[in-house]
């Protein structure tokens, strides 16, 4: 019973002095790390779901990431990919077999069913969602629909009203440039749902991210919103280096311009400045702030230090309980690898599991924060951010 009470005022407390807003003031790098609900919580229900993004904020999410893409009448929708096939039971309704082709995204093949031959009247009849990774739970295959960014910005402020905290909303555009080239630019739509709600605004509880630049670069000139540069890499080498084999060495529209280099070259003290001209953050791949091999972490990088140097804030992603999916260093207890990236002075992570995200959070700060210490075991409510 006691551990319960302990519980339930780490949660009440934590909730009610971390605000989503809190890690983009930055003023002195001890703001409280955002926990970001990677497309929802997939690591329980399928992927970019109402429910599964209803149920990351039950758990402690600041923020819920829906990726974007267009259907064919312009609307934008929840989906990873412009390809359905993954995350949908589209390949077993024979209504649409003939709809199957195969499209170039980001110079490569993929075969599949692609959001931009359907309606979204024929998206919300026909076409649920389905847990793409086969090692977790399936029983919910085929029960969600799938969810236009309209929908997921409601659910973020009826939910907000629900737990008594602003909940963020942390859109992705989705292949960009391949959604220009059909005639379905994904840029104006997202602003127009935003303004729709009311949140296209600095003070907004909203971060815009994509892999590409240009159409960041596009949004800085349209909107206050704030923008997140995503940086990648294809895998890490047996030596902990990263490895950028296309197409996940670059932004693809570096390769539309001609323009050389790789996402690597945008962690460096100049990419950084650049990327500073245009955007507020960026959000790498974990390794790029600490990579690891098989038996060891390598030493931490200075990509936090430097971005936060450049005014940028630090995202990191994709956080995930699995042991298969996380740096073998940490043993399979993934609340260590959270506390190591908080150590690290990270503004915020994407997590799959996003109650583990905000225990180790809550961990985290009672380790390094008395007044955090104090706020947990006081009777009155606490008000404030940890910055």
């Amino acid at each position: 019973m006691k551990l319960g009470i302990i519980a339930a005022a780490i949660f009440a407390a934590a909730s009610a002095v971390m605000s989503p807003l809190a890690a983009a003031d930055h003023k002195d790098g001890k703001a409280a790390p955002l926990v970001i609900g990677h497309r929802g919580a997939p690591g329980y229900l399928p992927d970019h779901t109402l429910e599964g993004y209803a149920l990351a904020i039950e758990l402690g999410a600041d923020f819920i990431e829906p990726d974007l893409v267009a259907t064919k009448d312009g609307f934008l929708i929840a989906r990873h990919e412009p390809n359905l096939v993954d995350t949908t039971n589209v390949s077993q309704l024979p209504q649409f077999a003939n709809r199957k082709r195969t499209v170039m995204i980001d110079g490569f093949p993929q075969e599949g069913w692609f959001a931009s031959d359907f309606t979204l009247a024929e998206v919300k009849q026909y076409i649920r969602a389905k847990q793409p990774l086969a090692d977790r739970d399936q029983r919910f295959n085929g029960k969600f629909a799938i969810p236009t960014f309209d929908e997921v910005i409601a659910l973020a402020k009826r939910k907000s009203d629900d737990v008594g905290r602003t909940i963020g909303v942390y859109p992705e555009t989705k292949h960009p440039t391949y959604h220009q080239s059909i005639g379905l630019a994904l840029e104006d739509r997202l602003l127009a749902a935003l303004s729709r709600a009311g949140w296209n605004r600095r003070d907004a509880p909203v971060f815009i991210q994509s892999f590409e630049t240009a159409n960041l670069r596009y949004l800085n000139r349209k909107t206050s919103v704030r923008l997140i540069q995503l940086i990648d890499a294809n895998d890490i080498n047996a030596d902990g280096s990263l490895d950028f084999t296309a197409p996940y060495d670059r932004p693809y529209d570096w390769t539309v311009a001609g323009r050389t280099g790789l996402f690597k070259d945008l962690v460096t003290p100049a990419g950084l400045a650049e990327v500073k001209t245009y955007a507020d953050g960026i959000g790498p791949w974990k390794p790029y702030i600490q990579s690891w091999t098989s038996a060891a972490l390598l030493p931490p990088t200075n990509v936090v230090a430097d971005a936060h140097k450049a005014g940028l804030l630090v995202v990191p992603y994709t956080f995930r309980n699995e042991a298969s999916r996380m740096p073998p260093p940490f043993g399979g207890v993934p609340v260590r690898e959270y506390i190591r990236f908080y150590e690290l002075g990270v503004d915020g992570v994407f997590s799959d599991f996003v109650d583990t995200a905000f225990a180790a959070r809550a961990m985290f700060l009672l380790a390094t924060d008395s007044n955090y210490d104090e706020c947990l075991t006081a009777t009155r409510k606490c008000d404030r951010d940890f910055d």
